[in-house]
């Protein structure tokens, strides 16, 4: 005997459920499926007690998107403390000049060529390339090539990195619209904190690189923010950009998949395409924070760490910066060598007296074991590899993680002496504390440890000012000049004072 379909037989329970649980006569011929008894409908309806729970999740989900929508549209640039716009100041020199140094390489110098038979308008400029392109093409190859230094600022409580995402957006729609300076400002600052809010209120899948999730929707609420977007716009768009979040394999960064590098910029550009949409007429669903980061690419989302004292701790004020040219998860073990290393003579140990390295860190770094990496942004995501390179080298920078470093038999030699393990009391003390223990012996037997519980450029160990300079002047003056770069860093201390942002980013 023929069996009915699934879709018949779900359109006959819904059509019998329909008549408010009245029993509706339905002949069907022995073995067919029949409707269910009352009894048995009773006993599925959800008590009242799960219906106020849901309307009570849903209430509350709706209070906070209405709060984070308010919130954004209704801050001014007066409201922002010297401390908040101190700090945004370094964000954006720090990043164009990560940005402009990272643009100089092969790889975003040849996609920049593909990518201009294809650009709109130019009104946007290309950090570091003094040109000009259409403001998506801008945020993705500001963005992409932004990171591929690895050393863009990033939050460690949001376990990411805002900055690179929205940047580059707000700076390609601010130029376009000729925004003032103080308006760049204020939208840089509440979509680095909605990004990183919504890193903080989930946790991502450890098969997710950071890049290209979240940062999405900082960088479209930045833009947002810039064209003016009322609150209900600005929840819509929320709603419509965390359906545009990646899919990112963490995997890339560790096998050294450059395509990783891309996710910041594909970031920028999907936060402006999110604008676009909306004022197109796309919407979102009811909670698309909510949806994609409590279930699709994380399981749990908590709605209260959204608007925990929103408006009154900004998480651009507990950013850290880096002067290590390699991933956030070295520095602590590369500041406890660089201890051990202070305690010599000369300030330097011998890597041919050197027997063993052994690192103890937190879990995230403990993935960073590879002592053989294939490629520069593979040699950045390997302790044993930022060790032995800065143990050679004496130090940290740009030049101890170039291409032509990777296959050097003296640094292999010593990377593979290094061993890398997970210490449980460390993963415990995240994020608020990434420590690691570094022991070097020595072939003559003497040993030499150090532990580092909070990393130089956190909020608790930051940089000097003088520090942060430094490191935007070493990037930028082999670019621009030492004058021109001391000009943006001096043009940038001013921003808020430029009615118009093309002004600001002439010569960039």
């Amino acid at each position: 005997m023929a069996v009915p379909s699934p879709i018949f037989m779900q359109a006959a329970g819904l059509l019998w459920v329909s008549q408010d649980l009245v029993s509706r006569v339905i002949l069907l011929p022995t073995g067919y499926w029949q409707p269910p008894s009352l009894e048995k409908l009773l006993e599925r309806r959800p008590q009242r007690s799960l219906r106020n729970k849901r309307r009570g999740s849903e209430k509350k989900m709706v209070e906070y998107l209405d709060q984070i929508s308010n919130f954004v549209v209704k801050t001014d640039f007066e409201d922002l403390d010297a401390t908040v716009i101190g700090q945004a100041k370094k964000v954006v020199y720090d990043t164009l000049g990560v940005i402009a140094a990272g643009a100089q390489q092969r790889e975003p110098i040849e996609m920049a060529k593909r990518l201009a038979p294809f650009s709109g308008h130019p009104s946007s400029t290309l950090v570091g390339r003094k040109k000009k392109i259409d403001p998506l093409n801008a945020a993705l190859i500001n963005g992409t090539v932004g990171t591929w230094l690895e050393l863009d600022e990033g939050n460690q409580f949001a376990r990411g990195h805002a900055g690179i995402h929205v940047v580059p957006a707000a700076l390609a729609i601010g130029e376009e619209k000729k925004v003032p300076g103080k308006t760049f400002l204020t939208a840089l600052v509440v979509g680095y904190e909605i990004a990183c809010r919504i890193g903080i209120a989930c946790k991502l899948r450890m098969t997710m690189h950071p890049h290209g999730s979240w940062g999405t929707v900082g960088a479209a609420v930045a833009v947002g923010k810039l064209i003016n977007l009322n609150a209900d716009q600005m929840k819509t768009l929320i709603n419509i950009a965390s359906s545009m979040t990646l899919a990112t394999s963490r995997k890339t960064m560790l096998e050294g998949g450059t395509v990783r590098n891309l996710y910041a910029g594909a970031s920028g550009y999907m936060g402006i395409l999110a604008n676009y949409l909306l004022k197109s007429g796309f919407t979102g669903e009811a909670d698309g924070i909510g949806s994609v980061y409590g279930g699709v690419v994380s399981d749990s989302f908590n709605p209260e760490a959204m608007v925990e004292e929103l408006g009154s701790r900004y998480e651009i004020t507990r950013n850290y910066f880096k002067e290590y040219a390699c991933c956030r998860y070295n520095h602590s073990s590369l500041d406890a060598l660089y201890q051990i290393m202070c305690q010599q003579k000369q300030g330097r140990l011998d890597p041919k007296d050197i027997e063993s390295v052994r690192v103890e860190t937190y879990s995230l770094a403990a993935q960073l074991c590879s002592k053989t990496p294939e490629n520069m942004l593979a040699g950045k995501f390997s302790i044993p590899f930022a060790i032995a390179t800065t143990l050679i080298h004496g130090h940290s920078g740009v030049e101890s993680f170039l291409p032509e470093k990777i296959g050097k038999p003296d640094i292999r030699s010593l990377a593979s002496r290094v061993e890398v393990e997970e210490k449980k009391e460390f993963t415990q003390m995240m994020p608020a504390r990434r420590p690691s223990r570094v022991t070097v012996r020595l072939k003559d037997g003497s040993t030499f440890s150090e532990t580092v519980y909070i990393s130089k450029g956190d909020i608790e160990d930051p940089y000097s000012t003088d520090e942060l300079d430094a490191k935007f002047l070493g990037l930028a003056t082999p670019i621009y000049g030492k004058r021109k770069a001391k000009e943006i860093l001096e043009k940038t201390r001013r921003i808020e004072t430029f009615r118009n942002l093309r002004n600001y980013t002439e010569g960039l």
